[in-house]
């Protein structure tokens, strides 16, 4: 007997349920699902968060998933929150270069025949980071006080923080 991929990850979703969570933490749920499978599992997890009254902690890579299922979004950058806050400020407004380049790498109908965009560089080292900040080799703002201290993550503005040095001059275009 064999299932599918669909019915494997409901089954796992009935196994994390069964002890009536109050929060669920959902790995890359839709991993190698074709989009109706997909489309079917994060309807599936919705109406059992609604209905449970349960929190819901996704870790995803599709910003489609994210825009879809959240209401904040913590962006990660080799293992340390680079930007957290409300959906609509780290799609609108964000103000992590590391976030911009992940937004602005979104393939969409009106970047047909054009070039995707993407971040320069390489991801460092986990085990080996530099001193200061982690995004230091791969960002278009970096300064000598990156390259010096990590920065905390600090809130600019109510619900919205960010970990850069220079977010005052973070904006969604032009960085990349």
């Amino acid at each position: 007997h064999e299932m599918s991929g669909g019915m494997r990850q409901r089954v796992m979703i009935a196994m994390a349920l069964a002890c009536k969570p109050n929060l669920l933490i959902a790995d890359e749920p839709t991993t190698a699902l074709d989009v109706t499978i997909q489309a079917q599992i994060l309807d599936l997890i919705k109406k059992l968060r609604e209905k449970m009254g349960m929190a819901l902690l996704l870790i995803t890579h599709d910003f489609g998933i994210v825009a879809e299922m959240a209401d904040r979004v913590g962006v990660m950058y080799a293992g340390k929150i680079a930007e957290y806050g409300r959906l609509e400020n780290i799609f609108n407004n964000p103000r992590h270069p590391y976030t911009v380049g992940l937004l602005n790498s979104i393939p969409g109908a009106e970047k047909k025949g054009e070039r995707l965009n993407t971040i320069p560089g390489n991801v460092p080292d986990l085990f080996n980071l530099p001193t200061g900040c982690s995004f230091q080799d791969r960002c278009p703002l970096v300064s000598d006080q990156c390259r010096q201290k990590d920065p905390e993550l600090k809130e600019i503005e109510k619900g919205h923080q960010t970990r850069c040095w220079h977010s005052d001059k973070v904006t969604r275009k032009g960085l990349y």
